[in-house]
This record gives C-alpha cells, structure tokens and sequence, in this order.
C-alpha cells in the first residue's frame, strides 16, 4: 500500500455537466434581467428629455394666448373710448339742440312782439285815416277844406314845376327800385320829381315821409308830398297836384295814376317847397 494511500485527496471533484448548465441558465437569466431593466432605465431616463424638449412648444403656446389675451383687451379699450366719444358727442349735441331750440323761443317772441306793435301802428294810421276822410273827401269835391285854410289848386313856381313833371309821368309802369325815366317805385317818382327844381330827396318813403315840414291833410298845397303809414316808417307816397287829388306810383298793375284823394286817402303829408 501506498503511504498515500489513506491521504485523502485536496482536489475539488469535478462539477457534473448538468450543474454547469443550470448555473449558466440561471447567470444568463440573471444577464437578460438586467439588460432589460437597463433599457427600461434608458427609455425612463429618456422621457424627460422628451417632456423638456415639448416645453418651449407650451411656453409659445402660452406666450401666443397672452398676446392674444392682450390685443383683445386693447380693442375693448379702444371700443369703451370710442363710445365715449359717441356718448360725450351726443351729449354736445342734445345740448346745443336746447340752447337753439331756446333761442328759436326768444326770436319767435320777439317776431310776435314786433308783428303785434306793427298791428297796432297800423291800426292807429287807419284811424288816423278815417278821421280825416270827411275833410279830404269835401277838399276833394270842392277844393276847399274844412279847415282854416284853403288848399291852393294853382301851383306856382317850383311847385307848377313838380306838377307838371308828375302829371306828365302818368301812365309809365311800375317797377320796384326804379326811378325813370320809363318806371318808378312811389318814393322814385317824388324824389326824381323834386331832382327837376334842384331838391335832393332821401330815396325811400320813410325817409320821405319826414323829409319836410308836417302840414294838415286840410290845408294841402300843390307840391307837397302825401305818405302812407306813420311818419318815418311810411310804406307809399305820392305828390299833391292841386283839385284834392295826387299824383303817384301805386303798384305794378297799375303803374303811375293821378287819383282822387278819397281813393286812398293818406295818412300824412309834408311840405318840402
């Protein structure tokens, strides 16, 4: 017998085949279990660089709403601006409406007034008139008045002068503004007739009808000027011919006619001669 024959041997046994195997199934397990948890990492760690590239996408988005937000309020800024300047205008203009409707109220009152102050001078001239168309009406007839006085019939000198002229004017036509030689108004007749003895006349009848020396409708003389209406706001002369009657530029339907004094008695005369 070997004196190693009761040593025991120190070397490993072999492993069998079937072990080897199983721990190469089990490390290779062990292998795909950890690559695939080390791509699931992977993808997990790759999300967010997916999320934060995404970001800036949401923060232009976001940025886009704002402005957006901020456009819209500026437009009902302008619109609230704009319909004050609407309200503010209707305002101005209901306000000015009253201020003219207002004065539209005092020019009608005082048209009313002016209208009812001529009435009444009217009135006066026609009750003037009615007092003296007795008188007028027997100097007429008879040339000679009520009066103390008596009215001429013949003129003389600068008066025959106007006479004739008037007289000689009968007949010609009647045209607003006119003063000859082939029309007249009233105050152009008298005033191109006083022109033919050297007498400057105002040109209207009111002016006229003051131009001279107020004289009584009874105590007439050829050549002295008849008015129509109060004195300084006459609206028709005429010249005295002598006879009771007068000479004048009526209307346009009639044109320049000698008349007797009771045709249209005057209200007024005035002697310039």
């Amino acid at each position: 017998m070997s004196h190693t024959a009761h040593i025991r041997s120190h070397r490993k046994p072999r492993r069998s085949a079937s072990t080897l195997a199983m721990r190469a199934g089990v490390a290779g397990g062990v292998l795909s279990t950890l690559a695939v948890a080390g791509a699931s990492g992977s993808a997990n760690a790759a999300e967010p660089v997916t999320q934060t590239l995404e970001l800036p996408t949401l923060t232009a988005d976001l940025a886009a709403q704002v402005a957006q937000s901020a456009d819209a309020t500026q437009q009902a800024a302008a619109n609230y601006e704009l319909q004050a300047e609407r309200d503010a205008a209707a305002a101005n203009a209901a306000k000015q409406a009253k201020s003219d409707l207002a004065e539209a109220k005092q020019k009608a009152a005082e048209a009313k007034k002016k209208a009812q102050e001529t009435a009444r001078k009217a009135a006066a001239a026609r009750a003037a008139r009615s007092a003296e168309r007795t008188t007028l009406s027997t100097t007429a007839s008879t040339g000679v008045s009520t009066g103390t006085s008596t009215s001429t019939s013949t003129a003389t000198g600068s008066a025959a002068a106007i006479v004739s002229f008037v007289k000689a004017q009968v007949g010609k036509a009647y045209v607003s503004g006119a003063t000859g030689p082939s029309a007249y108004d009233c105050s152009g007749l008298v005033q191109t007739a006083f022109k033919q003895v050297g007498i400057s006349l105002p040109r209207v009848s009111q002016d006229q009808s003051t131009a001279g020396t107020q004289v009584s409708l009874s105590n007439l003389q050829p050549g002295d000027i008849l008015y129509w209406g109060s004195a300084g706001s006459a609206y028709h002369v005429a010249v005295y011919v002598g006879d009771g009657m007068f000479v004048g530029a009526q209307n346009p339907s009639s044109g320049v006619q000698e008349k007797p004094l009771s045709y249209d008695p005057p209200t007024g005369a005035v002697r310039v001669l």
